[in-house]
């Protein structure tokens, strides 16, 4: 078992740890909503399983996404950021990434429901006739067996480029975490950081078939673009400055670190 892990670890580094992951994921992920919505709405693909909401992986991955990010950060951060730093008081102060991360996931996820229900009016069905104006939100119009349309932002697409993102700045500091020499912790973040890039590979293959089957085109590219806005202003502006839950550690930084001290 430690032996397969050991291998799948090694094959996925280069490409999952490269800094240039990190540099172009966020313009991939640009291309893949523009690509897929211009599929969609000039050559529509036939539907497929994926165009089924009731599939397995939107049902039991994506439907929990957050919960499954955050599961596998929580584990794998806390024990490679203390391998490299042996500072307790860093790992807490790097795990209120989690915390920040938390909050901009509900804050996103509420104003986007908020603004459905501003921007949306009931109809009695979805050829959108029969105005029903007694009906002001989302939630009462539909149990009252009325169909709401309002501007409804693709919270998939916020989501899941959102996780990728922070999965993938995380992962980074496996570019300082040698733990061959203990062989219990490394089949541990062997096997954390390959369930990590199975989710990473999971909510890219989703947000694709978002882009392809799902939503109209500026509804998808909000989405993206408050997910993109969302790790920029942490992981590219929040934190690298100090008072901050700061970036993964890695031994560059923290020689330096030591080397300032000292002075």
């Amino acid at each position: 078992m430690e032996e397969y892990l050991d291998r799948g670890a090694r094959f996925l580094r280069p490409y999952l740890v490269h800094d240039s992951l990190r540099r172009a994921l966020p313009w991939g992920l640009l291309c893949l909503v523009l690509g897929g919505s211009l599929v969609k709405e000039a050559a529509p693909l036939p539907e497929t399983y994926f165009s089924n909401k009731r599939n397995l992986l939107n049902v039991y991955f994506v439907k929990l996404a957050w919960g499954w990010t955050i599961g596998l950060l929580l584990p794998f951060i806390s024990i490679t950021n203390y391998h490299v730093t042996k500072n307790i008081k860093v790992v807490l102060q790097r795990l209120a990434t989690l915390l920040i991360s938390t909050a901009i996931w509900y804050t996103c996820t509420e104003l986007f429901l908020h603004i459905e229900d501003f921007t949306g009016s009931c109809y009695k069905s979805q050829a959108l006739d029969g105005l029903r104006k007694e009906y002001l939100s989302k939630v009462h119009c539909q149990q009252a067996g009325g169909f709401w349309y309002g501007f409804d932002i693709s919270g998939h697409s916020f989501l899941l480029s959102y996780c990728a993102l922070i999965i993938v700045e995380e992962m980074a500091v496996l570019h300082s975490t040698n733990t061959s020499q203990n062989s219990r912790l490394h089949m541990v973040v062997n096997g954390l950081f390959l369930a990590l890039s199975c989710l990473t590979l999971i909510w890219l293959w989703m947000f694709f078939s978002t882009a392809i089957y799902f939503h109209d085109f500026s509804q998808k590219l909000f989405g993206t673009l408050i997910g993109l806005l969302a790790w920029y202003g942490t992981y590219r502006f929040w934190y690298l400055i100090p008072f901050s839950p700061g970036l993964p550690p890695q031994r560059i930084n923290l020689r330096s670190q030591k080397s300032n001290r000292r002075l």
